[in-house]
């Protein structure tokens, strides 16, 4: 299957795509990312600002979507507060929230890499308890959508809306990529959708509790994650 959505989407066709997506809105392009590969398209869930926008969409265009969150067994609570109010507000089942985790547990990893490992291999770390997870679950799928945004880094500032991810052999969604931080934060309070509460304490960007401090405003968004280190992606989106 793999291999026929990958000659159904060429460079020629994504170019066309993201040309007839241009100055659409992310509903459209859930729409059409739901009608051509629903149920084999998944939303990659982190609970932040951005994902439980495209969770409240993607829920209005097609009550039966799906999401994965990656537990790497340090999440903050609040980022689980989140989990358990969107369940409860959209009223979906556990096989549509899927927790997907990493194969070592904290103490089996301590055991083989060492205590610590975050401080003194981050990029090994995120390997294990995100990466590895992320490639096993997105086998299950053709396409997966993603709240990346292009003005959260120089990393990210070229996404396509739709792109081929060759790192993981499907089809890229992110219908997000040309909004800003204020659309997505309108979006929520208008439509009420729940929110991590961290965001309240200058989380602009929410991942593992050792790897996330707040961030001033005014500074980068993602200068909260991995302090210290030059990194500012887990490897997800690389």
């Amino acid at each position: 299957m793999r291999e026929t959505v990958q000659e159904n989407f060429s460079a020629e066709t994504l170019q066309e795509l993201n040309k007839r997506f241009a100055g659409r809105s992310p509903q459209e392009i859930l729409a059409y990312a739901l009608e051509r590969f629903f149920p084999k398209v998944v939303l990659a869930c982190s609970f932040g600002a951005e994902d439980v926008v495209l969770w409240d969409m993607m829920h209005r265009i097609n009550p039966q979507a799906s999401l994965f969150y990656l537990d790497t067994d340090f999440l903050f609570p609040e980022t689980y507060a989140v989990r358990d109010r969107l369940l409860a507000r959209y009223q979906v089942s556990t096989e549509q929230v899927i927790r997907v985790t990493p194969a070592l547990t904290p103490g089996q990893q301590a055991d083989q890499f060492g205590d610590l490992l975050w401080v003194r291999q981050p990029d090994q770390c995120c390997q294990i308890r995100k990466v590895d997870p992320l490639t096993g679950i997105l086998k299950n799928y053709a396409a997966w959508v993603t709240g990346i945004r292009r003005d959260q880094s120089p990393t990210r500032a070229t996404a396509g809306l739709i792109e081929w991810d060759a790192r993981f052999g499907l089809v890229k969604f992110n219908p997000l990529a040309t909004w800003t931080n204020e659309e997505v934060w309108t979006y929520i309070k208008t439509h009420d959708v729940p929110y991590n509460a961290l965001h309240d304490q200058h989380y602009p960007s929410i991942g593992c509790t050792h790897c996330t401090s707040p961030v001033q405003p005014g500074d980068d968004p993602r200068s909260g994650r991995w302090q210290s280190f030059e990194k500012n992606e887990c490897g997800l989106h690389q």
